[in-house]
C-alpha cells in the first residue's frame, strides 16, 4: 500500500507525520507527504529520509486572514487541491492520514474526492476546525483526550519512555519556554531563581533563542548558576535530570513529559487557537496528574508552593496513562482497515 501523510505547519504536527512516516516505512509501506511552503514544513521534511516524495503547496491558514486576503488564501487552498488530486493519482494512493494544520487540506479534501479513505489524528483536546470539518468523512479520527478514540495515546519518541522515571521530591526544575521561548515562563524562573538557589535546587533553563540573552544577563546579576539553553534538541535527555517541569501546553511537550513521568505546572499560551493550550492542561489536571495556571494570575505563589510536594502519585500516574509505540498501532489500525 502507499500511504499520504498531509498536514503541518507547527513542529507538534509535523512531530505525529515524522512519528507515522517511520513506522509507516517499517511496516512497508511507501509514504510520500503534501505540506505546504508556509510554516515549518520544508525545513522539517525538506530532506526527510522515511518519504519517498515531499510536495509543499503554496497554501497559507485561512481562519485567521480577512477581506481579499482571505479570498486570496482560499485561492491557493483550492489550487493546491487539484495538485492535491493529481499527486494522488500519480501515486496510486491507497490511504491518507492528516496530521492537522491548514496544509493539511488540499490532500484530505483531494482524498475524499478520490474516494481514498482518509484517516485523521486530532493532537489537542479541543477540535481543529479543519479536523471538525474532516472527522463526518473520516475512517478513523484518533485523539489521546477522546475516551470514544479506537486507539487512546500520542506518538512520543521512544527516547522519552526509556528515559523515564518516577520523581518523588524536588531536586531539580526545568523551565522550558519553547523553540520561541515563553516570556512569562522566562520572568517566573528569574522571580524564583535565588529561591531555588537557597533550597539547593538546581534549575535547567530553555529560553528560547530570541530571549536568551535577557535571560542569561539576569541570572548572571543575580548570581545564580543554571543549565541554560536558547533551544537543544536533547530534550529527553534534559527531562529525565529533572524532577518538576515549567511548560507551555502544546500537544507534544505536553505527552513527552507524560511519557518521561515528569510532572509539570503548565503555563498555557493565551493566544493559541481555540484556547487549546489550556484545554490540553486540563486534561493532566482533570486527572490529577499536574498543575495549570494562566498568564496574568499569581504564578510565582503556586509554583513556589509546589517545591515541597511529593511528586509520586502524580508521576507515577503520568507513566501509567502514556502507552509506547502508539504511531505503530495507528499505522496497524490502518493496514487492517485497508485489508
Amino acid at each position: 500500500m502507499k500511504l499520504c501523510i498531509t498536514g503541518g505547519g507547527t513542529g507538534g504536527h509535523l512531530a505525529v507525520a515524522e512519528a507515522l512516516a517511520n513506522a509507516a516505512v517499517e511496516n512497508g509501506l511507501e509514504v510520500i507527504f503534501i505540506g505546504s511552503t508556509s510554516g515549518q514544513d520544508r525545513d522539517y521534511f525538506g530532506s526527510h529520509n522515511s518519504f519517498t516524495h515531499t510536495y509543499f503547496l503554496g497554501t497559507t491558514g485561512v481562519v485567521n486572514q480577512r477581506g481579499f486576503a482571505k479570498v486570496k488564501a482560499l485561492w491557493r487552498v483550492i489550487k493546491a487541491f487539484f495538485i492535491s488530486r493529481k499527486l494522488l493519482k500519480k501515486h496510486g494512493i491507497g490511504a491518507t492520514y492528516s496530521v492537522g494544520g491548514f496544509s493539511a487540506a488540499p490532500a484530505s479534501f483531494a482524498s475524499i474526492s478520490r474516494g481514498i479513505p482518509l484517516f485523521i489524528h486530532e493532537q489537542n483536546a479541543v477540535e481543529g476546525r479543519l479536523n471538525s470539518l474532516l472527522k463526518p468523512f473520516s475512517k478513523r479520527f484518533i485523539s489521546a483526550y477522546d475516551e470514544k478514540s479506537p486507539i487512546k495515546g500520542y506518538p512520543v519518541k521512544e527516547e522519552f519512555f526509556e528515559l523515564a522515571r518516577t520523581r518523588q521530591e524536588i531536586k531539580t526544575v526545568i523551565f522550558l519556554g519553547g523553540s520561541l521561548g515563553a516570556k512569562s515562563i522566562n520572568d517566573l524562573a528569574l522571580s524564583v531563581a535565588v529561591e531555588l538557589r537557597d533550597l539547593e535546587i538546581k534549575i535547567i533553563h530553555q529560553t528560547g533563542k530570541i530571549d536568551f540573552d535577557r535571560v542569561k544577563n539576569e541570572y548572571d546579576k543575580l548570581g545564580v548558576e543554571v543549565e541554560l539553553y536558547a533551544f537543544t534538541k536533547e530534550m529527553p535527555q534534559l527531562m529525565s535530570k529533572a524532577d518538576l517541569a515549567v511548560s507551555r501546553s502544546g500537544a507534544s511537550t505536553l505527552w513527552e513529559l507524560c511519557a518521561n513521568g515528569l510532572p509539570a505546572l503548565f503555563i498555557p499560551y493565551p493566544h493559541a487557537a481555540s484556547d487549546h493550550q489550556y484545554y490540553n492542561a486540563r486534561f493532566i489536571v482533570d486527572n490529577n496528574m499536574g498543575w495549570c495556571q494562566r498568564e496574568g494570575s499569581d504564578i510565582k505563589s503556586l509554583f513556589i508552593s509546589l517545591l515541597h510536594e511529593n511528586l509520586l502519585q502524580k508521576s507515577r500516574a503520568l507513566q501509567e496513562h502514556s502507552e509506547k509505540a502508539i504511531a505503530q498501532k495507528m499505522i496497524l489500525d490502518l493496514i487492517s482497515q485497508e485489508e
